[in-house]
């Protein structure tokens, strides 16, 4: 069914066709629920060259191409157009760049912008897919090229603190790492693995300019990623994750009341029975029930509870704020813990002392990576509604999506 002129410079204006495109043909096909456009661009003209934009002297046509555009009152709109060539000074014969759709993808840019709005409120690429009528390879390619504009526009960007942090990929011993943005809560990039390659991939992602802003990274005590950030920011402090440390601690005393109990239980006594958890929980965590089973145990004549003691005393390590007043308290708490003859304690207590340095840039840069593991908390679920990940890449791809807070659409 051909539409009158009228309509056919409806369609150009909603378009948004610049000068020398017009659209010469609508047909509507009513059994399918599809309308086609037919656009042509004005025989003669120069056009702007797909490489570098300059205007370039027409040369020939390629075969014609069709993308998906946004449904006209839910009927399926597709443009059809032969692409001219230009020959252009600087490149030479190409394809000239159309303005309503990036190069060698099948729709247009308004429409890929409503797929990626489809995918941030359905959170799964399943889902967009059967919603939109679209193949998952479809609506993949768009997340990818989407993820590929955010990180262009990125990377002009100031960020001051950042976070390194690694998370399980597969199961077994498969992991990716994750440079994250601390004042923004996003993820900056994913790397697979969690050695000094995974590490010097990940700085690598940020440009040279970027990198020299960054005032302090929050990390694990990993040789790995300290190694390779005193490298790649050398001027950007090092501060050891008290998240990590309080884990180690806990681990240690964990480790403390396991050989403790079983000492016990040998002797017919099962005074911690049932009491793991108890001493690495959070007192203002606890339900009623579980401060009155503590109360006795954690000032009992038992190692766990000395070992208890020793880590609750480092916890107020991070509540000083002069440096001075901070190196005498961890001193007199070494000197504690160093002599408690309690080894898993010890052993914490030396790599605290060999780490300390770092863990002292927390009064000058109070950072953690509590928002690595809220970001890790989202990637999970990214994860599950996805049934998990066998390809890196398009792991690496949501994560960007959903979790990089980039600007994902068009210009």
């Amino acid at each position: 069914m051909k539409m009158n002129t009228d309509l056919h410079a409806h369609y150009r204006q909603l378009l948004g066709l610049s000068e020398g495109w017009k659209v010469i043909e609508v047909d509507l096909d009513l059994a399918a629920k599809q309308v086609f456009l037919q656009l042509e661009w004005e025989v003669g003209r120069q056009g702007p060259c797909s490489k570098c934009g300059k205007l370039a002297a027409g040369y020939d046509h390629l075969e014609e191409r069709t993308w998906q555009h946004l449904n006209t009152m839910q009927f399926k709109t597709i443009i059809k157009a032969c692409v001219p060539r230009v020959d252009c000074k600087a490149d030479g014969v190409v394809a000239m760049r159309i303005p309503w759709a990036e190069p060698k993808t099948g729709f247009t840019k308004l429409f890929e912008s409503f797929v990626i709005d489809v995918l941030k409120a359905s959170q799964s690429v399943d889902a967009a897919a059967d919603l939109l009528g679209l193949g998952w390879d479809q609506v993949h390619g768009i997340m990818e090229r989407a993820v590929r504009r955010g990180l262009e526009r990125r990377s002009v960007e100031e960020v001051k603190h950042v976070g390194l942090d690694e998370k399980n990929f597969m199961k077994g011993q498969s992991y990716i790492s994750l440079l994250n943005d601390l004042d923004e809560a996003r993820v900056l990039e994913v790397a697979i693995g969690r050695d000094e390659r995974a590490a010097e991939w990940l700085w690598d992602s940020l440009p040279e300019k970027q990198r020299g802003l960054i005032e302090a990274v929050a990390m694990d005590m990993a040789k790995s990623f300290k190694k390779v950030t005193e490298k790649a920011a050398p001027q950007a402090d090092i501060v050891h994750d008290k998240y990590h440390i309080v884990s180690h601690l806990n681990d240690s005393v964990n480790e403390v009341r396991r050989a403790e109990h079983k000492e016990l239980l040998s002797q017919g006594d099962e005074t911690l029975k049932g009491a793991r958890w108890l001493f690495v929980m959070n007192s203002m965590d606890m339900k009623p029930h579980q401060k009155a089973a503590f109360a006795d145990l954690k000032y009992a004549a038992l190692n766990t509870s000395r070992a208890w003691a020793i880590k609750e005393l480092f916890l107020s390590f991070w509540t000083y704020h002069y440096e001075g007043s901070a190196r005498k308290f961890f001193r007199k708490w070494f000197g504690w813990a160093s002599r408690c003859r309690l080894k898993p304690i010890i052993k914490v207590a030396r790599m605290i002392k060999n780490h300390f340095e770092n863990i002292l840039n927390y009064l000058k840069h109070p950072i953690t990576n509590a928002v690595s593991e809220g970001l890790n908390s989202k990637i999970q679920t990214i994860k599950a509604n996805a049934r998990g990940f066998r390809n890196f890449a398009n792991y690496r791809t949501r994560i960007l999506f959903y979790c990089g807070k980039l600007d994902l659409n068009h210009a």
